[in-house]
């Protein structure tokens, strides 16, 4: 009997406080789920007019002006290798803050469609799987599992790199 009032006691697994818990933006890129931290989503907008910029990366949309500020803009299916897709209705852009080499710095991104805010417990969020060297898997946070379906996590600092953000700063101003 006192093995049982033992493990009575303790808890089945430790508690352990995971940094990645929180809210996330869900949305989607072709058939998958991505989620990104709602702290660093300034504004979600429907589609805009986007300024191409010459001689910059097919997944480089442009820019756009929101409210006086030119905001470069990046499309996530291209960054990521998904195949380009006709934009629709759901279509619309994350104006996200990312921390770029001296300070935060505003910049859109493309999705197929926004899905919903979701409040992540520790437990339900997974390292994310080895991949081997090739992936390159440091810009995600983690897997989240919710209602049976995963649900990529994106570290947007990194997704966003350092690079890319000295390259659009130098054509934002």
């Amino acid at each position: 009997m006192p093995s049982t009032m033992l493990s009575a006691n303790q808890p089945m697994a430790p508690a352990q406080s995971d940094g990645r818990a929180g809210k996330y933006l869900t949305f989607q890129l072709a058939k998958e789920e991505f989620g990104i931290r709602v702290l660093k989503v300034r504004e979600i907008m429907g589609l805009q007019e986007i300024t191409a910029v010459p001689q910059t990366p097919a997944h480089i949309k442009g820019v756009i002006n929101l409210r006086g500020k030119v905001v470069p803009v990046i499309d996530l299916r291209l960054k990521f290798g998904i195949p380009a897709a006709e934009y629709t209705q759901r279509t619309c852009i994350i104006v996200t803050q990312v921390q770029g080499e001296s300070s935060a710095v505003l910049m859109g991104i493309v999705v197929d469609g926004v899905s919903e805010v979701l409040n992540l417990t520790g437990a339900e969020i997974e390292d994310t799987p080895e991949f081997g060297e090739q992936i390159a898997g440091n810009y995600l946070l983690g897997m989240a599992k919710v209602k049976g379906k995963v649900k990529i996590l994106l570290d947007i600092d990194k997704v966003l790199s350092t690079q890319e953000l000295h390259n659009l700063n130098i054509l934002a101003h």
